[in-house]
């Protein structure tokens, strides 16, 4: 049997047609649960009993187990499942082995299971006679669900991270703040989200568009809120990353307390929470107070979620208020800086050292390697302590650079994995943005550069798809530009795939027909391989296509 007759994304390590009938799930079959696998077996009698209406209550037929040789073999996240005869049995490397086993059935079990209640009640379902070997590439396979910009309810975060278990995508990186919102409730400074999550209306389109929703838009998580986000997620083996911004893209929390920005050059009491696109230069002062409050921010944030890993931007910051600001330029003096670029490292430097003190992991946009960009003369990320991670972001460059100097790396270069980013030239498309990114770009994406090998090459922790959501203000705009893009980047980050220029894609494009019918059980919004739908354009709505006939680097 082939990968194409059973239609999996992404694409098992091995799949082999065994001898005879598969097995048949009927109301009889039963789940016989090993130690260390009851999320997986809540989570088949919550979402796959939904879809099939099958009990599956203990007993025999769905054999569940942990395997100490499955994760010697595949890694903890790694599975080996055998449809035969007798029944079927998922053998996990770890619980989430079982879980990334459990979606694999799900799949196999054909497009039904995918949907919310059953459409043939008590109807008994044969499976192929196969077994799966599977395990990732990589530890690190994310998605950036940008919920700043245009706030994505709580419901709605959930449905993101059905979906990426689905395609067994393991990190969801939340983009918490920004010029234009502040989406987490902080109890020691209440007005974040009083004051900063709501902006007073917002610009359709691209920035130089004339048009304007005047309607207010805003929101933002409880604690609870994002407590429940994480459980959700937890179940599902996947890591929610939360970003904080700062010191750039900070406007929202400015308008908030007026005494976080550079007071001494700008009259920071009549900021607003930014309407429109693009980068505020209203940036954090470098004082001693706005240390204190986002430690005290940060503070929260680590009680609300145990992932390892801390984001906290460092990105595109303008550096035109520090110039002009006498305190910026003593805190310079006095810090022993050289620069405004320096101070930008003093910044994250500060915030890698209190983040390590408490057993986390910095995460920051490759500009954290220093300043504005990679400085001539210096290591990049000088100062840096050895856990903090790169995101890059501008191309490969700055990951080479930090995973070189020793730093682990998550991979989302702009022009690669940027899903805002338009897929099709041509005027069809809704608010075009950037550059063109097909379906067969994503495909072809590879996160390690051939110019790095041995140790340097191993610091690639994985890639993240990013999903900027300045001009996709719902979720089915979301998911228009997501999919079906993010199933073959899921594909990139979990199969064990050649090099770009000899990966099958036309054999993808098949796998893909059979899992376009997964994506309609699930309602999810995607891009039709022929283009939008007439109820999925944009006519009229300013974008920002970026013409680029260079290769993909």
């Amino acid at each position: 049997m082939t990968d194409t007759a059973t239609g999996l994304v992404p694409a098992p390590r091995r799949l082999v047609r065994l001898p005879g009938p598969g097995p048949v799930l009927d109301d009889r079959t039963g789940i016989d649960a090993g130690p260390g696998t009851g999320g997986t077996v809540r989570l088949l009698r919550t979402v796959l009993g939904a879809g099939t209406g099958l009990p599956l209550p203990d007993g025999t037929g769905l054999a569940l187990r942990l395997d100490p040789a499955v994760e010697r073999e595949f890694g903890p996240e790694g599975y080996r499942l055998r449809a035969g005869e007798d029944g079927v049995r998922i053998d996990g490397g770890g619980p989430a082995g079982v879980l990334h086993g459990a979606q694999t059935l799900r799949q196999l079990l054909g497009p039904d299971a995918f949907r919310s209640a059953p459409v043939t009640p008590g109807r008994s379902r044969r499976l192929p006679a196969v077994a799966v070997e599977d395990g990732p590439r990589f530890r690190w396979r994310g998605l950036l669900l940008d919920v700043a910009r245009h706030f994505t309810p709580k419901d709605g975060v959930l449905r993101w991270l059905d979906l990426l278990a689905a395609h067994k995508l393991n990190v969801l990186h939340l983009h918490l703040t920004d010029d234009q919102g502040w989406r987490i409730e902080i109890r020691s400074h209440p007005r974040l989200t009083g004051t900063g999550s709501w902006r007073a209306r917002t610009k359709i389109g691209h920035r130089a568009s004339p048009l304007w929703d005047p309607r207010p838009h805003g929101g933002h998580y409880t604690h609870d809120d994002l407590r429940e986000i994480v459980a959700y997620a937890a179940e599902r083996h996947i890591t929610v990353v939360p970003e904080i911004e700062l010191p750039g893209h900070s406007q929202a929390a400015i308008a908030a307390y007026p005494e976080l920005g550079n007071t001494d050059v700008v009259d920071t009491t009549s900021l607003t929470v930014l309407d429109t696109w693009g980068i505020s230069p209203n940036v954090l002062a470098p004082t001693d107070t706005v240390l204190a409050f986002y430690e005290d921010v940060l503070t929260e944030v680590l009680g609300l979620f145990p992932s390892p890993w801390i984001h906290i931007g460092g990105d595109e910051c303008p550096a035109d208020q520090w110039r002009a600001s006498p305190a910026a330029r003593a805190r310079t003096r006095a810090e022993g800086l050289a620069d405004e670029a320096e101070l930008l490292s003093w910044f994250v430097r500060h915030f890698d050292r209190w983040l390590a003190a408490r057993g986390r992991r910095l995460v920051g946009w490759d500009e954290i390697l220093g300043g504005d960009g990679i400085p001539d003369g210096r290591r990049p990320g000088a100062g840096l302590s050895r856990g903090a991670v790169v995101s890059s972001w501008r191309g490969c460059a700055g990951g080479v650079a930090a995973a070189r100097a020793g730093h682990d790396v998550v991979m989302c270069p702009e022009r690669h994995v940027y899903l805002d980013h338009r897929q099709a030239p041509g005027d069809d498309e809704p608010v075009p943005i950037g550059f063109v990114r097909t379906l067969e770009d994503v495909y072809r994406f590879e996160p390690v550069p051939p110019e790095l090998t041995g140790d340097a090459a191993a610091r690639v922790l994985g890639a993240q798809a990013n999903l900027w959501t300045e001009v996709t203000e719902d979720q089915q705009r979301r998911e228009y530009q997501a999919f079906p893009r993010l199933a073959a980047f899921a594909e990139t980050v979990w199969s064990a795939l050649p090099a770009p220029a000899e990966r099958d894609f036309a054999r993808f494009e098949q796998r893909m027909r059979a899992h376009y019918p997964r994506l309609d059980a699930l309602g999810v919004a995607y891009r039709p391989p022929g283009g939008p739908r007439p109820e999925q354009r944009r006519p009229g709505i300013l974008g920002r296509p970026i013409e680029d006939s260079s290769p993909i680097v």
